[in-house]
């Protein structure tokens, strides 16, 4: 029987005991390659097809899209498609070093393990030839998105769109004329983190698909995040075995090119054969049975799951008592105006801090940006900029604040103060005892009541909470590295202590994501 999304969260739980009594090393001659080859498909090539989105990046996290309202007569092609993956999940930066080339992907994933893959889903995109003359730029087909050679595989000829509507009974979904599908591949992950790979799917896939839907909106499209659907027909149309790879979000580019009702709903199944990912892959029962867990059965059940659900935010807490201290954040004329292709290109995972403060400005324009709210199909109109989880910050370093301990409230821009002191040495404690989290400017993590949001949302809400944090680390990264002089990266903890030591303010909640931020070494 699988089990619960709260018995996984449990035995998956960091603490200085599991840390400390981890099992052996790494076995470095079987760890996974970090990509997906398949061995006789077909390609598309991209390569020459980026169109680098030049909107500042601080402005295409804030809003949907430039203007804040979507243009619906905009059809993406080819050219959009490569755009979309590669700023996303493409490779973005080769270094160089004495035993060989480093690879970095566009978006930050833990352990630099790479187990997210996409996919894309669409109708004939059109573009125009050298004349001008409209032609198709890219079939109607099923494609894989592959880093290593900046091209698409091709799994299946024909517009499948209509199972994808089906499969989630969703509008934007059904009148996009392209979705992509993001995957975790358990193995790629689990080789390092074992069992907590299926809270790193959508940790990993929440900072992918912020830098998607951030591109997305750069470029003037509609985007959301879809988590309700059946998912057995997705993995199926992409010709996926859940034991080994499963769906986990789809996300929706554009509208106005709606599935004709007589659209295919059965297909013929595929198993396309690809390289191995090492000489012995292992499987996680666990990883498995917390998937299966929150699976959904049909689009009907989809429909309900996201439309059902109680209204307000799930998992969050009221607002105390404690001082209020009123943000800063830099008009749209003052702030960087670092393009969101420069800011994801110069994107890393800072692994040293100076202890010098940053500016509360900077704290505040960040925040002020990336916290507003994902579009995600589960949130519904009314509901406050975080419907499932709520920041606390540990601050040590940013001039103009006092140190000390608060939680940030987005819709009033306000930082509630919880305790006042320096607490470094803990906030690396929380961390893992990790020196990063010590020298960091702020640590912000988000946390949220998994009770009430499984009571509510049934096992699927996990994935929610842990997507709502990611997607909005994931903004968090971009609005740091918008900035020249800031740097920032996502860290573990210790699930337990972390909540203990936001008690009484967080009592019966449980970390989601940690994101340190301040001034690079």
């Amino acid at each position: 029987m699988p089990i619960g999304a709260l018995d996984y969260h449990d035995r998956t739980t960091h603490s200085p005991r599991s840390v400390r009594e981890a099992g052996p090393g790494l076995d470095f001659d079987n760890k996974p390659r970090p990509y997906k080859e398949y061995v006789d498909r077909a390609t598309v090539p991209l390569t020459d097809r980026i169109r680098p989105p030049q909107q500042p990046a601080l402005a295409a996290i804030a809003e949907a899209t430039p203007e804040g309202t979507p243009t619906p007569d905009r059809h993406p092609d080819r050219e959009t498609v490569t755009t979309l993956c590669y700023y996303a999940a493409g490779i973005t930066k080769r270094i160089t070093k004495r035993e060989g080339t480093l690879l970095f992907r566009a978006a930050a994933t833990t352990g630099a393990l790479y187990h997210v893959d996409l996919y894309v889903v669409c109708s004939d995109l059109e573009g125009a030839d050298d004349s001008g003359t409209p032609t198709t730029d890219l079939e109607a087909g099923v494609y894989h998105f592959d880093p290593r050679t900046l091209s698409l595989d091709v799994l299946r000829e024909g517009d499948y769109r209509g199972v994808l509507a089906s499969a989630s009974a969703d509008e934007g979904v059904a009148d996009a004329p392209l979705s992509i599908v993001a995957t975790s591949t358990w193995w790629r992950n689990a080789w390092k983190y074992g069992d907590r790979t299926f809270r790193h799917a959508f940790w990993d896939s929440g900072t992918t698909l912020a830098n998607l839907l951030a591109v997305a909106h750069a470029l003037d499209y509609r985007a959301e995040v879809v988590t309700g659907f059946a998912d057995q027909p997705v993995a199926d149309l992409l010709g996926l075995e859940p034991d080994r790879e499963a769906p986990l979000e789809l996300v929706p580019i554009g509208a106005g090119d709606s599935v004709p009702e007589s659209d295919r709903d059965d297909f013929e199944s595929i198993d396309p054969a690809t390289e191995p990912l090492s000489p012995t892959e292992k499987s996680f029962p666990t990883i498995r049975d917390a998937w299966s867990a929150g699976t959904l059965e049909s689009g009907a059940a989809a429909r309900s799951w996201r439309t059902e659900r109680p209204a307000g935010s799930i998992g969050t807490r009221e607002s105390g008592d404690g001082d209020r201290i009123a943000l800063e954040p830099v008009d749209g004329e003052t702030a960087s105006r670092r393009p969101l292709h420069e800011t994801i290109r110069r994107r890393g995972s800072c692994r040293e801090y100076e202890r010098d403060p940053i500016s509360v400005r900077k704290l505040s324009t960040v925040l002020d940006r990336a916290v507003r709210g994902v579009p995600m199909d589960i949130r519904q109109g009314g509901d406050p900029p975080l419907s499932f989880v709520d920041p606390y910050l540990v601050v040590n370093g940013v001039e103009g604040l006092e140190s000390g301990t608060y939680r940030y409230h987005p819709a009033a821009d306000e930082l509630e103060r919880l305790r006042v002191g320096e607490f470094r040495s803990e906030a690396g404690h929380l961390a893992l005892d990790q020196r990063l989290a010590a020298d960091a400017a702020v640590c912000i993590f988000f946390l949220t009541d998994l009770e009430d949001v499984v009571d509510a949302l049934g096992d699927r809400g996990y994935r929610v909470a842990q997507l709502e944090a990611s997607l909005t680390a994931g903004r968090l990264y971009l609005g740091t590295y918008a900035h020249r002089d800031l740097g920032g990266t996502g860290l573990t903890f210790y699930d337990d202590v972390v909540s203990d030591f936001f008690a009484p303010r967080a009592a019966g909640q449980t970390p989601m994501f940690l994101y340190t931020m301040g001034r690079p070494a």
